[in-house]
């Protein structure tokens, strides 16, 4: 029986022994699968795929610290990423990490592509910027936000450990599932083993995306899954604790893939917005001012909301003294927005912003 004040040295490892592929779950998989089919579609015939990375794994950043109640704005945050002084909060900080451990999990993937303990352990410690490793020390418990204690993880490093090679295992080698339907399971699994003494729901967020690589379900992993999290926080937890509790799969797994299913969806909308709003921009600096349009300068205006001079210096678009005019003329006629930041003038896509801010998913 489990005991939530009790490590839970018995959790049962993978795969579980329920009913997992129910009607309800399967026609879940089925829309959720048919719209992440859709966003891979999109991102692929995007003329530059990977164009609009950077902004989509920052929001991905910001939104995965929120859950962990790491707090920043979107103002903050791409400041602190691209102004030469910095002036990042602890809060900003930690979510530039986040977004460096997942691109580092995405150059992993290319040369490995294996979800394993080491590339966890690789995760974690960018995320903390420390040296952490497989949780040693004893009495962890998960409390709510009332002080009650609601979970105790297994203890002890080589429990630990072999639940992880076990997870590992059938991340990598078992083709029995649907994949969306094994991303549950492999996440409930991580976040309940909770290897890590702090990171582990952020490290396990970035596993997912991780696992959508690997299986090839979003070659590009253009998608931040933690802001349908963040906006359906209690639910998460509840069905957590509902599959260590009642063994309640079903109701997680369906939760998970309507958080894909969304999230998707939601993707292909704001991918749709970014897209004519830059062919729109494009077309009215081109006609408003002949002389500044270039194809690279609105690349770069739109790779993320802020940009400043030495980003058009390091395109080859000119001069320090030439591209400081073009950017003078872009925010003489609207297109953009200066900011001093420090000594250093940045300069906003307010549109670009805008569009990034409005992130419900209903």
């Amino acid at each position: 029986m489990f005991n939530k004040t009790i490590p839970y040295n018995d959790l049962p490892l993978l795969p579980p022994k329920a009913e997992l592929e129910t009607k309800p779950i399967l026609l879940k998989t089925i829309s959720a699968s048919r719209a992440l089919a859709q966003l891979n579609g999109a991102i692929r015939n995007l003329p530059n795929p990977t164009f609009f990375l950077d902004t989509i794994h920052l929001q991905e950043a910001k939104a995965s610290s929120a859950i962990e109640n790491i707090i920043t704005t979107n103002d903050d945050l791409y400041q602190a990423l691209i102004a030469d002084k910095k002036f990042e909060s602890p809060e900003t900080k930690e979510v530039i990490r986040y977004k460096e451990a997942l691109w580092m999990g995405l150059e992993r993937m290319k040369s490995r592509p294996f979800i394993t303990t080491n590339l966890c352990i690789e995760l974690v410690q960018t995320i903390k910027g420390n040296t952490a490793g497989i949780r040693t020390t004893l009495g962890t418990t998960l409390s709510n936000t009332a002080g009650e204690v609601i979970y105790t993880p297994p203890t002890g490093e080589e429990v630990i450990r072999e639940k992880l090679a076990n997870w590992e295992k059938f991340i990598n080698e078992d083709n029995s599932f649907d994949p969306l339907i094994k991303m549950g399971l492999m996440h409930y699994q991580f976040e309940a083993i909770h290897p890590f003494a702090d990171g582990n729901g952020r490290t396990g967020r970035i596993l997912l995306l991780l696992f959508l690589k690997q299986t090839g379900l979003l070659e590009i992993p253009a998608i931040y899954l933690s802001e349908y999290i963040i906006q359906h926080k209690n639910d998460y937890y509840r069905h957590l604790r509902e599959v260590t509790e009642q063994e309640d799969w079903e109701g997680f797994i369906i939760y998970m893939l309507e958080m894909v299913e969304k999230t998707a969806n939601h993707g292909l909308k704001r991918l749709d917005q970014v897209t004519k709003l830059m062919e729109h921009t494009a077309e009215q600096i081109r006609i408003t001012l002949p002389k500044v349009y270039s194809k690279d300068l609105v690349e770069i205006i739109f790779r993320l909301p802020y940009t400043k001079r030495q980003f058009l210096i390091d395109a080859g678009l000119g001069t320090p003294k030439t591209v400081g005019n073009y950017l003078s003329e872009l925010e003489a006629a609207g297109f953009l927005t200066s900011k001093k930041v420090g000594k250093e003038k940045l300069y906003l896509n307010t549109p670009l912003m805008n569009i990034l801010e409005n992130s419900s998913l209903e």
